[in-house]
């Protein structure tokens, strides 16, 4: 257990980094995160091929189906985040794509019929309303900002699809076959991005090499691999508890290595933020527990 909890701090330290090591690169957005994910499919390649090829033969038209989606979807999340990032600071970016627990919320009650209380509705409309904090605040500083906390709102609406599709597979497909065939397809959807935009491929200074397999590594691999493995010993909740603090290591990375100053509008709206997340989470792991205690005294 206390070797779980070590792997979620590592995790969190390193999906961290994504932020700065984006706004570190002079590549076009497109580029950084094909090989981002060129990179994480190409390590996990060995592991895939020696364990888990026959996994794949075992997926059914509707994995494949969600599978692409998945992919496509974690592409473009990474095209608008990315994008996000050239026009907004790490801390509003980062903290505005924290609402993704209240999209999945959202997109499993209209998808999956899972219900919704007037509690989970108020933490919502609160987190919405740190995330209106924080724009009015950009637009203040930049009229540019507000186009990247836009871009950032909807990367998190890609990214809840993302996971939301992969849920799904997750049922029935282990963890490795699933990443992989999904960062490949998410590849193949990048390059062709790339292509149509014309953009080079390889011509790029070893400092920029060295920060697409720094993306690979750590908030990919080091990062999302770390969490994924951790929840067989640690709850979901603990997780999503734990990837709330990703904003405030993005931003003191930011404060050292960017000299990103962080403003009162961006503190306020991201405590708006982290609280209500926190209390909306909370209170999905109470109705979980009551309602596992509920199917446990029918049993008997």
């Amino acid at each position: 257990m206390v070797r779980a909890y070590f792997a979620v701090l590592i995790g969190v330290i390193s999906v961290s980094t994504s932020a700065v090591l984006v706004k570190l690169s002079t590549a076009p957005v497109g580029v950084i995160a094909f090989y981002r994910l060129f990179f994480s499919s190409l390590f996990l390649a060995p592991l895939f091929f020696h364990k888990h090829t026959k996994a794949v033969k075992r997926f059914s038209k509707k994995e494949w189906n969600y599978s692409i989606m998945a992919g496509v979807f974690l592409a473009f999340h990474f095209i608008l985040w990315f994008e996000s990032l050239r026009y907004t600071s790490v801390a509003s970016s980062v903290v505005i794509v924290t609402l993704q627990p209240l999209f999945s919320f959202v997109g499993a009650y209209l998808l999956f019929k899972e219900r919704i209380n007037a509690a989970s509705i108020l933490c919502g409309i609160c987190a919405l309303g740190g995330s209106f904090i924080i724009s009015w605040g950009d637009f203040y500083i930049s009229g540019k900002a507000i186009v990247g906390d836009a871009l950032a709102f909807i990367s998190c609406g890609l990214i809840t699809a993302y996971l939301l599709l992969g849920q799904e597979v997750r049922k029935k497909i282990d963890v490795v076959p699933y990443t992989f065939v999904v960062y490949t397809i998410s590849s193949i959807t990048l390059f062709m991005y790339v292509l149509t935009k014309q953009e080079a491929f390889f011509s790029y200074d070893w400092k920029e090499w060295m920060l697409f397999i720094l993306l690979a590594v750590f908030p990919t691999l080091l990062g999302h691999s770390l969490f994924n493995w951790a929840l067989k010993y640690v709850s979901t909740s603990i997780i999503s508890m734990a990837i709330l603090f990703e904003p405030v290591g993005a931003t003191v990375l930011a404060y050292f290595l960017l000299n990103e100053e962080v403003v009162k509008s961006q503190i306020a709206g991201g405590g708006v933020i982290f609280i209500s997340v926190a209390v909306f989470l909370l209170l999905q792991r109470k109705n979980t527990l009551q309602l596992e205690k509920g199917m446990n005294s029918t049993s008997y």
